[in-house]
């Protein structure tokens, strides 16, 4: 499933650390588990035929924001990120890993602000969770 391929490179570029689960959990996770309680959509490249982003959001939280790493710097994670925020309530949270400094840079960019820092995750790394105030 190309979306899954273009999901663990992305993920693995930004945290420098493979992917815990395998493909075949990742599949599943994709079409039973996100898509349950997350609006997921997909940024295609120009010829339709790779995936070069996807966003998992619901009203309050992004959940998934990941581009694939020969589409980053192209404008693909903020069109992205700008359609969970016209879908969201007041508030709009989410997780990055601290060691994805780009990450923070875009998002501090993007007018998200910190409000928690933990590590709330599986992969058992420092993350910051964001807060972006609808105007």
């Amino acid at each position: 499933m190309p979306t899954v391929a273009m999901w663990r490179a992305s993920k693995q570029q930004a945290i420098g650390q493979e992917a815990i689960h395998s493909f075949d959990d990742h599949v599943y996770f994709l079409n039973h588990i996100l898509v349950a309680t997350n609006k997921v959509l997909l940024a295609m490249e120009s010829s339709g035929e790779q995936v070069a982003g996807i966003l998992a959001c619901n009203p309050n939280w992004v959940n998934q924001l990941y581009v694939h790493p020969e589409h980053q710097g192209k404008g693909i994670g903020k069109t992205l990120l700008d359609l969970a925020k016209q879908q969201a309530d007041e508030r709009l949270y989410l997780y990055t890993f601290e060691v994805n400094r780009k990450a923070q840079r875009f998002y501090e960019r993007n007018g998200f602000r910190i409000v928690g820092r933990g590590r709330e995750n599986e992969e058992q790394l420092e993350d910051i969770r964001y807060e972006w105030i609808k105007p």
